[in-house]
């Protein structure tokens, strides 16, 4: 198998996580328990998918690193995650007991890059958001660095899943920003 290829337990939802992002989940499935239990056993983390329609997922993911985790009111388990490094789904197969585990690669970090004069409206925007004591806790970024800010802002945006797994798939900072660029605009002038 290539070197690069890495096997990674699944977890499909109906959002997408991006890098720094956090993310909570209540986990009652025993698949899902059994895949925290091997994560918090190993020091390891599994992959978030997107899911696109009752039987597609998302092929780019993110990798949600568990940091805190607690029993909820109902009795389930809590658990805050923080997204970490981005994969390309190579292949994915289903354990019997139905946890998708696939074959992903690793995409490289994106280099840390200053934003661009044009994107200093979101820079502002994104400041203004961390005022904000839930999205100060929910996101630690440095609004100077373009791929940060890119992710930060998507994180934290009412993106609809499609485009949220569009911002996720681009690869350059400058054109995730350039993109929400325009959502934002177009979003400003509906009001």
């Amino acid at each position: 198998m290539d070197p690069a290829i890495e096997k990674l337990a699944l977890f499909p939802l109906s959002s997408v996580l991006f890098p720094t992002g956090r993310l909570g989940l209540r986990i009652f499935e025993s698949r899902y328990l059994d895949m925290v239990k091997t994560c918090m056993r190993q020091g390891t983390g599994f992959g978030v998918v997107a899911n696109l329609s009752a039987n597609e997922h998302a092929l780019i993911g993110t990798e949600a690193m568990i940091i805190d985790f607690s029993t909820l009111d109902d009795g389930l388990l809590g658990l805050q995650c923080r997204g970490h490094r981005r994969f390309k789904v190579q292949h994915t197969t289903a354990q019997d007991d139905g946890l998708l585990v696939a074959d992903v690669q690793w995409w490289p970090p994106e280099p840390a890059q200053a934003v661009r004069p044009e994107h200093a409206t979101l820079q502002s925007l994104m400041r203004e958001m961390l005022q904000q004591e839930d999205i100060a806790q929910a996101i630690d970024i440095d609004t100077d660095q373009a791929s940060e800010l890119g992710f930060g802002l998507a994180s934290v945006l009412p993106l609809e899943t499609l485009q949220a797994q569009h911002l996720l798939e681009i690869q350059d900072p400058d054109q995730r920003l350039d993109q929400l660029n325009q959502w934002v605009q177009v979003q400003a002038s509906s009001m």
